[in-house]
């Protein structure tokens, strides 16, 4: 009979369940504050309304995804003190002062901007409001940087001393840029911007398949397969240099990822499928490719990978967990790279808005940049265990005195709240995408140049006069 969750595994599940749903939100933030940046620039440079149009369709959706990522951002902030206050004492001088700077560089960078990127328009000059604009995309990249550097100290801890049982902080440089940081860094920028690719080229494929040829529709879909197409085989490269630094810094997490238990000389396989077996120290039912293991971990035809069986039972992770993640984000990450050749080869013939078999792959795949995020955090996460401090504490010794019913009650509570909470959002957040940008020549008042006259407006599409309600009316974005 399996034994009833104790604390620890329940404080796992309960910051498993709290991260895995902040994560998606500032990742698709991430990514559209750039693509918006950029829709913005082209628009300021042609003046080609189509770009206007798309610069605030999707500002409405990073508003959206802006406000759930603070949200969920919070309640991620209050575990540490709730369920694992001894992390906390241990390690919070490095922690600590780095959300800081997070919050003081990257969080106020964007909340003071971002209610002129929003609500600017014909309030600002357009230059001004382009700037307000970068700032917010500058910022949603600073937050990556510090969040990063923070958890990346706790895969590869250094420039610290241990003093009376805490953390002391010997060298900030260290702390900061310690070995795995560039690489985590730039995966996980690199996620973000296929995620936000993705979404749009979802939401892109649905309207082509609703019959929408207009220029907007178009130039977004377009875009995201140009997008797609840079970035995601460069995840790959990154992904390539991120594992060269997991096999020195992290071996058992590499070893799990792999499902290699003998360290084997003169060349080790990969295997491509398995079924890892932690009691029989084995991966059953493996699909091996001789020497593919060493060319891809090592560059090199014979190299050495050190298996699981090198390191103490009690030091390895849950290694089918980590293994069968590891798979579904590079399967996903594949197919992806295919995708983005697909729409290369449809764009040669002429064929990439008609083709509605490849619209309805890219409407089937536009969830996949999440899956793929989350299945990469859940190896990174999953294979560092059992240490929360990799190699110095142990997650056991990381968790706060309370007891597995007090566990319980809480993470019940947040499961119901982010369910009506995150899923109005989300459903809010569809409906926006699903009425797509503003059609040309629809009536919305449109953004008005410096200097420029605006045209005369029938009395029926005339904003009213500030009597007329009470308040002055703003001027709405396309399809509000």
């Amino acid at each position: 009979m399996t034994a009833a969750p104790d604390a620890l595994d329940l404080a796992r599940l309960q910051f498993a369940f709290t991260v895995s749903f902040h994560i998606v939100f500032p990742a698709v933030s991430i990514g559209l504050a750039s693509f918006i940046a950029v829709l913005e620039g082209l628009w300021l440079k042609t003046r080609e309304q189509h770009y206007l149009d798309l610069c605030r369709f999707w500002s409405k959706a990073f508003a959206v995804c802006f406000g759930m990522g603070v949200v969920s951002g919070v309640v991620m902030a209050y575990q540490f003190g709730t369920n694992w206050s001894g992390f906390s004492s241990f390690a919070g001088a490095v922690t600590g002062p780095l959300l800081t700077y997070e919050v003081m560089t990257a969080f106020f960078l964007e909340a003071g901007f971002l209610g002129i990127m929003l609500f600017g328009w014909n309030r600002v000059s357009p230059r001004a409001h382009f700037a307000a604009t970068l700032c917010v995309a500058i910022g949603t990249l600073i937050s990556t940087f510090w969040i990063l550097a923070s958890n990346s100290w706790m895969q590869t801890p250094q420039g610290y001393e241990i003093v009376d049982g805490r953390v002391v902080v010997l060298s900030w440089w260290d702390v900061i840029f310690n070995p795995s940081f560039p690489y985590r860094l730039a995966h996980m920028s690199i996620a973000a911007f296929v995620v936000a690719a993705l979404v749009v080229a979802g939401t892109g494929a649905w309207h082509l398949l609703r019959g929408r040829r207009d220029p907007a529709v178009k130039t977004m879909f377009s875009m995201a397969m140009w997008l797609l197409l840079i970035f995601a085989p460069l995840q790959a490269f990154v992904g390539d240099l991120h594992g060269l630094n997991t096999r020195e810094h992290q071996p058992a997490k590499l070893a799990a990822m792999e499902g290699l238990w003998e360290t084997k000389t003169g060349g080790t396989p990969l295997n491509l499928f398995g079924w890892p077996d932690m009691q029989a120290q084995t991966t059953r039912y493996a699909l091996e490719v001789p020497h593919l293991g060493s060319l891809i971990l090592t560059h090199s035809w014979d190299g050495e990978v050190r298996g699981l069986k090198e390191f103490p039972q009690d030091e390895r992770p849950n290694v089918p967990l980590v293994f069968w993640s590891f798979r579904i984000m590079v399967g996903l990450g594949l197919a992806m790279i295919a995708a983005a050749l697909a729409a290369v080869w449809l764009r040669r013939r002429g064929t990439l808005f008609t083709s509605r078999g490849f619209a309805r792959v890219m409407l089937c795949m536009s969830p996949a940049g999440f899956v793929a995020l989350l299945a990469g955090w859940v190896t990174t996460e999953a294979g560092r265990q059992p240490w929360v401090v990799y190699g110095v504490m142990r997650t056991a010794e990381a968790i706060s005195p309370v007891s597995a019913q007090q566990v319980q009650v809480s993470l019940f509570v947040l499961v119901l709240a982010y369910v009506l909470v995150f899923g109005t959002g989300v459903y809010y957040l569809l409906k926006i995408l699903r009425s797509g940008p503003a059609l040309a020549g629809q009536a919305h008042e449109r953004v008005r140049t410096r200097g420029a006259r605006r045209a005369p407006q029938p009395l029926a599409n005339a904003a009213p006069e500030p009597g007329a309600s009470g308040r002055r009316q703003t001027p709405a974005a396309p399809n509000a």
